[in-house]
C-alpha cells in the first residue's frame, strides 16, 4: 500500500497555527524545531537522547554528507535512517547555503555551482539534479529544492537575479525529484528583505507546486527586527495549507517572533553549539554555566525543567565539568538546550489550540526580562 504524507492544520490564534505533518516514519507536530544532525549526529547526543527530547524530525545536512562518507555510501549501507539510527523523519537541505558560505572557493552558472571541498580541495558540482539525486540517496522523508542565498546586505538588482535563478533551479528540482509517494518537496522562497520580490518568488513557486514552502534568505546577517519586518508579510504569500519553513533560525526569542507571524517549522544549530560552549537556554534567558558565580551553586539550571541535567545536577557541577573540559558537560548541556526547545514549542502549540497565544507571548518575554536569578 502506497503511503502520502500530508499537512493538516488543527488551530489558529491570530496568525500563530499549529498543526501536524503526517509522514510514512511518523507524525511532525507543528510548529516543530528540528535539532540539525550535521554529519548524520546531532553532535554530543545520542538519537534516542534526542527523541527523548520530544523531537519528531531532524534535519541532515546535503553538502557535508556528500562530501563525507558519501551519499552512495550511505545509500550501499541501507539509507540515513538506518545509517545514523534514527527511525523518525530526516529532512535535508540540498546544499545551497553551505556552497554559498563558500564564497571564493565556488563558481555559479545556470547549470549549478562548481566548489572546493573544504575538507581536501577536491572539486565537486552541484546542481538542482545532482542534489536531488543525493538527497534519493540519502532517503530523507522531506527534501530541499537546490537554491542560490545570496548574504545581506545586498543591492536590489543582486537579490533579484539570484531570486529569479532560484526558481528556476526550483522547477528544475521539482522535474528531478519526480513522483516520490511518502516523500515531500519543499520549494524555498527568496527575495532577501524585499516584498515584491519575496511576492514574485511566492507566486513562481505556487506556479511549480510544492507540498510545503520554506523561507529562505533570512538568519543571514540582517538582524531580529529586519527578520520580523519580512516574515510580517512572507509566510502570508505562500500558500495556507502548506507547512511553512524558515531556514536558519534561531534563539528562543526568534522562534517565538516567528511562529507569532506564521512559521510553521524551524531548525538551527544554536542549541547544541551553545551546549559545547557552556551556555544553557532557559525560561530566563541564558546562562553562561562558565562563570564563576556558578561554583558553588546547588541549584539546578532551570528549577522547572525536567531534563537529565536539572534533574540529577547542580550548576556547580555542570561549572566544574565545563571547566574540566570534561565531554560530559557538552552532553548534559546540549541535552538541556534541546529539551528547553522542545518544551518551548510543546508549549506554544498548547497555547495555539487553547487560543492564548498572546498571554503565553507576554510570560514568556516577562520572565526573560526579570533573567536568570542568583543564588542566594
Amino acid at each position: 500500500m502506497t503511503v502520502f504524507s500530508s499537512f493538516a492544520l488543527h488551530a489558529t490564534d491570530g496568525t500563530a497555527r499549529t498543526g501536524a505533518i503526517t509522514t510514512p516514519r511518523g507524525t511532525i507536530r507543528t510548529p516543530a524545531f528540528m535539532p540539525v544532525g550535521t554529519a548524520a549526529t546531532v553532535k554530543a547526543m545520542m538519537p534516542e537522547s534526542v527523541a527523548a527530547t520530544g523531537a519528531d524530525i531532524l534535519l541532515g545536512n546535503t553538502y557535508h554528507l556528500m562530501l563525507r562518507p558519501t551519499a552512495e555510501r550511505i545509500a550501499r549501507l541501507g539509507g540515513l535512517h538506518k545509517f545514523m539510527n534514527w527511525d523518525k523523519p530526516i529532512l535535508t537541505d540540498s546544499g545551497g547555503f553551505q556552497v554559498m558560505s563558500l564564497a571564493d572557493l565556488r563558481k555559479l552558472t545556470e547549470k549549478g555551482v562548481t566548489f572546493k571541498s573544504h575538507i581536501d580541495g577536491s572539486r565537486h558540482e552541484l546542481t538542482p539534479e545532482r542534489s536531488m539525486e543525493i538527497q534519493r540517496l540519502l532517503g530523507s522523508d522531506i527534501v530541499m529544492c537546490f537554491d542560490e542565498c545570496p548574504a545581506l546586505p545586498a543591492d536590489r538588482d543582486r537579490i533579484a537575479e539570484s531570486m529569479r535563478l532560484s526558481m528556476r533551479w526550483a522547477e528544475r528540482s521539482k522535474e528531478a525529484f519526480g513522483d516520490r509517494p511518502g516523500h515531500m518537496l519543499f520549494g524555498i522562497q527568496q527575495g532577501g528583505l524585499e516584498q515584491d520580490f519575496r511576492e514574485e518568488s511566492a507566486q513562481a513557486l505556487r506556479a511549480i507546486g510544492f507540498d510545503g514552502y520554506a523561507i529562505g534568505g533570512l538568519a543571514v546577517g540582517e538582524g531580529q527586527e529586519a527578520m520580523f519586518d519580512c516574515l510580517d508579510f512572507a509566510p502570508n504569500q505562500l500558500p495556507e495549507d502548506k507547512p511553512r519553513y524558515l531556514m536558519g533560525v534561531g534563539k528562543p526569542d526568534d522562534i517565538v517572533g516567528a511562529v507569532k507571524r506564521g512559521v510553521d517549522m524551524m531548525d538551527c544549530v544554536l542549541p547544541s553549539r551553545s551546549g559545547r560552549t557552556g551556555q544553557a537556554w532557559t525560561r530566563r534567558g541564558q546562562v553562561n554555566i562558565k562563570n564563576a558565580r556558578h561554583q558553588d551553586d546547588p541549584r539546578p539550571l532551570d528549577e522547572e525543567c525536567t531534563c537529565p541535567a536539572c534533574r540529577n545536577y547542580s550548576r556547580a557541577y555542570l561549572h566544574h565539568v565545563f571547566r574540566a573540559q570534561e565531554m560530559i558537560s557538552g552532553m548534559l548541556l546540549t541535552w538541556h538546550n534541546l529539551h528547553y526547545y522542545q518544551e518551548l514549542m510543546q508549549a506554544m502549540r498548547d497555547a495555539i489550540a487553547a487560543g492564548t497565544f498572546a498571554a503565553f507571548e507576554a510570560d514568556f518575554h516577562a520572565k526573560r526580562a526579570e533573567g536568570d536569578i542568583p543564588p542566594i
